[in-house]
């Protein structure tokens, strides 16, 4: 009887022991794996990040630069209209901020772009251009409603990428960039809501229910290149003008 026990509970020691080592291992594969493993976080930003004089640019770095670009393609002109059809002061002046901000920042972003030698769009994106159009359909308090709101909820997803840009880049140019459009950005957000017309519930809707595309599409944009084609701005809507295209600065007058 005493030897049955006494197998027993060498069995069950075996067992506890055999148990312990399996959870030991389960614990351990993850971390190996992971860190053995191709295509990390660390691993893509490497993959997509090209060396600069100013530092590496990475992905994000890119989609940066083309965004702040991007968005003058529209805000600019939706300022100019907002000082011609705005009823209302506040309205008038959120549209004079806009000129003025998207006016400096587009020289900054092109005189970057130059610099990197990264290619910058001239078009409005489809949804930009989406937005124009419902600002073009509107008049009087209909026009200052979608104007602050349509205006301050692209500024508010803005303002977030600014943020991130600014905390994790590498890249000097990129850095000095974030901060002006860092200013530009939360100006622009203080003017519009001072027109009345944001409706911040809706605002808090959106970020509730919305998920967040990917700042970073695949492939990721392009990188620097030995020769890039100046940026030439397409002819705006009548009244709208857009600021011409820099050329690339001589590398050897470059600071």
């Amino acid at each position: 009887m005493r030897s049955i026990n006494r197998t027993g509970s060498v069995s069950g020691t075996g067992l506890v022991v055999a148990a312990l080592l399996a959870t030991l291992v389960a614990l351990a594969f993850p971390i190996w794996s992971y860190a053995d493993r191709a295509g990390t976080g660390l691993d893509s930003l490497n993959a997509q990040s090209v060396p600069t004089r100013f530092g590496p640019l990475s992905a994000l770095d890119r989609e940066f630069v083309t965004k702040v670009r991007q968005a003058g393609l529209w805000e600019l002109p939706a300022g100019q209209q907002a000082q011609e059809r705005g009823t209302t002061g506040a309205v008038r002046t959120a549209g004079e901020h806009l000129i003025e901000g998207h006016t400096f920042l587009d020289a900054r972003v092109r005189n970057v772009a130059a610099r990197l030698g990264l290619e910058l769009p001239n078009q409005p994106s489809p949804q930009q251009r989406q937005w124009l159009d419902t600002l073009n359909a509107a008049h009087g308090t209909e026009y200052d409603r979608d104007f602050a709101n349509l205006l301050r909820a692209a500024h508010g997803k803005v303002f977030a990428v600014v943020a991130q840009v600014r905390a994790n880049t590498r890249n000097s140019l990129v850095r000095d960039l974030a901060d002006d459009a860092n200013t530009t950005v939360l100006d622009h957000i203080k003017v519009l809501e001072a027109t009345g017309y944001v409706d911040f519930d809706a605002l808090a809707r959106d970020a509730a229910t919305s998920v967040p595309a990917p700042l970073t599409a695949s492939p990721a944009p392009p990188g620097p290149t030995s020769s890039p084609r100046p940026p030439v701005p397409v002819t705006a809507s009548p009244g709208h003008p857009l600021p011409p295209a820099a050329s690339r600065p001589n590398p050897s007058t470059t600071p």
